[in-house]
C-alpha cells in the first residue's frame, strides 16, 4: 500500500495549507469548511473527539524514563537500520528541512534526526525521543493515524488535530519485521509544512523497505554464521537435529524435512519438533543444537484440570511446571479427545465455544499456546504433536 500525498496533484502548498487550516477551524467549530477532509482525517478526528483530545492546545505528553528508552531501543531490531535510514534521508537536497523519526510498535519515539534548528521546533512541540506520539495522547498525525490505519498516512498543516502541529507535515509508513510480518514500529518525515515535496512519501517508503531488507540480510548472516559454527558438532553428532538461534529460527536442519521455525529453545526445557518428537536444547555460543531426548523420543504432559489448570511437562530427566490459562488447558482436552486425527479450526471453534464462528479466536489461542508451551501442538490440522503423550486428570 502507498502513502497517497497530501497535496492535490495541480495545487499550489502554500494556499493549500492555509485553506487546510481555515477547513480545521470551520469543521471544528461547526461551520462550513471550504474544502471537505480526506476521509482518513475526518475519521481520526471523530475518534479525538470520542477520546475527548483537545484540539486548541497542546496536549499533555507522555513519555517513557530515559531507562525504559535506553532497554526499548536495544530491544527493537531496528536499531539495526536506524543510521542507514539517517544517511538515505540525509543524502536528500531538502534534508535541512527534515526530521526523521522511529517510533516502536506501540508508538514511542526511539530515534530522532535531523538538523539542529528542525529538533529545536520539534522540540517545542514535544516530539521528542521517550514520548508517546500515538493518537491517543497527540491527536490526528501521520504516525498515530499509521499505527491506527495499519498503512502509510501523509497529513499536511490543518489536517492535524492539535493546532500547534499545524505548522508541520508528516510522512509516516509502517516497517515490519521480513520473517514474521510482524509490525516493528513507524518511520516517519516531519518538517515545515511549507517545505512538503510531493517525493516525501516515495522517501519514505522507500527507507522502509530498504529497512526491512537489511533486516533479512543480517537475519541470513546470523544464521548462516551459527550454522558454520555448528558444523563441527553436527559432524561428530549422526542422527536428526536442528540447529535454531534464541528464537527457534533454523540455521540448519538433519534428517528431517526442512523447516523455517521452532519454539524458542530454553535450557533444561524440553520441547516438541515436529519430525523429531521430543527434544532437548543444547547450548552453542550463539545459538541451540536440539536433538530427540532418546529412543522413545517421548514428551509427557500432565494436565490437572483444577481451578488454575496446571501442566506437568516431563522429558527423561529433564522437566518442568506452570500454570496456564482455562482456555488453553480446554483447548489442549479437545484435541486430545480428538486423537490423531485433530480437528480444523471450525471443529476446535465448535468444540469451545458450541459454534463455527470464533475461528479467529481459536487461531489466535493456538498461537498463543504454541508460543508458551512450543510446538506442542501440531496444526493443519490441529493436533497433539507426535511424541507428546498427554494424560489429563480431573
Amino acid at each position: 500500500m502507498h502513502v497517497r500525498s497530501a497535496i492535490p496533484p495541480g495545487r499550489n502548498l502554500p494556499s493549500h495549507a492555509r485553506e487546510l487550516v481555515r477547513m480545521h477551524e470551520a469543521v471544528l467549530g461547526g461551520g462550513r469548511p471550504p474544502v471537505r477532509p480526506r476521509e482518513i482525517v475526518s475519521q481520526s478526528w471523530s475518534r479525538m473527539l470520542r477520546l475527548g483530545l483537545t484540539a486548541d492546545r497542546i496536549n499533555a505528553r507522555d513519555s517513557v524514563a530515559e531507562q525504559e528508552l535506553a532497554q526499548r531501543r536495544q530491544g527493537s531490531p531496528l536499531h539495526e537500520v536506524v543510521d542507514g535510514l539517517g544517511q538515505s534521508i540525509g543524502a536528500t537536497s531538502d534534508a535541512a528541512h527534515m526530521l526523521l523519526v522511529v517510533t516502536d510498535a506501540e508508538g514511542i519515539i526511539l530515534w530522532r534526526a535531523g538538523t539542529t534548528a528542525v529538533r529545536r521546533r520539534a522540540d517545542a512541540l514535544g516530539f521528542i525521543e521517550g514520548t508517546d506520539w500515538t493518537e491517543a495522547k497527540v491527536g490526528t498525525n501521520a504516525i498515530g493515524t499509521a499505527l491506527a490505519e495499519a498503512a502509510p498516512v501523509e497529513l499536511l498543516a490543518g489536517e492535524h488535530f492539535e493546532q500547534g502541529q499545524h505548522p508541520w507535515y508528516c510522512s509516516a509508513s509502517p516497517v515490519h519485521d521480513p520473517r514474521t510480518g510482524e509490525l516493528l514500529g513507524i518511520v516517519d518525515v516531519s518538517g515545515p509544512a511549507l517545505t512538503l515535496h510531493p517525493a516525501i512519501g516515495a522517501l519514505v517508503e522507500t527507507g522502509c523497505r530498504l529497512a526491512e531488507a537489511q533486516l533479512w540480510r543480517s537475519h541470513q548472516q546470523r544464521l548462516d554464521r551459527l550454522r558454520q559454527a555448528a558444523e563441527p558438532m553436527l559432524a561428530g553428532s549422526p542422527g536428526p537435529a536442528v540447529v535454531a538461534d534464541e528464537h527457534g529460527w533454523v540455521a540448519h536442519s538433519s534428517g528431517i524435512a526442512p523447516q523455517d521455525r521452532v519454539a524458542a529453545p530454553r535450557q533444561g526445557h524440553a520441547l516438541a519438533v515436529p519430525g523429531l518428537g521430543a527434544c532437548l536444547p543444547e547450548r552453542l555460543a550463539d545459538g541451540w543444537l536440539i536433538r530427540p531426548v532418546g529412543p522413545g523420543r517421548n514428551l509427557f504432559l500432565d494436565l490437572e484440570l483444577s481451578a488454575t489448570p496446571l501442566l506437568r511437562v516431563r522429558a527423561e530427566d529433564s522437566g518442568w511446571r506452570r500454570t496456564i490459562t482455562r482456555r488453553h488447558a480446554e483447548t489442549l482436552v479437545a484435541l486430545h479427545r480428538a486423537g490423531r486425527d485433530g480437528l480444523s479450526a471450525e471443529a476446535l471453534s465448535r468444540a469451545l465455544f458450541g459454534d463455527a464462528d470464533h475461528v479467529v479466536t481459536v487461531r489466535a489461542e493456538v498461537s498463543r499456546l504454541r508460543k508458551l508451551l512450543g510446538t506442542i501442538v501440531d496444526t493443519r490440522p490441529y493436533r497433539i504433536a507426535e511424541g507428546v503423550r498427554l494424560t489429563v486428570y480431573q
